[in-house]
């Protein structure tokens, strides 16, 4: 199984055990997505600029 399907069970999971418990997401559902969208977003930003700040270093020190 791929990890985003694992991670989609997970969730259908809990969910279901909020609703049978009866209580309520933590969060609401528009600030628990732009969360996780904030967590994709940099787990795929601070790779690319790394990479990219490094080369912009080497043309501008000359170390090509």
């Amino acid at each position: 199984m791929s990890g985003a399907l694992v991670s989609f069970a997970a969730g259908l999971g809990v969910g279901g055990l909020y609703w049978a418990v009866g209580v309520r997401s933590p969060a609401p559902p528009l600030v628990a997505l732009a969360g996780l969208l904030g967590i994709v977003l940099g787990e795929l930003a601070l790779p690319f600029l790394k990479e990219h700040l490094a080369a912009l270093a080497a043309v501008v020190l000359g170390h090509r």
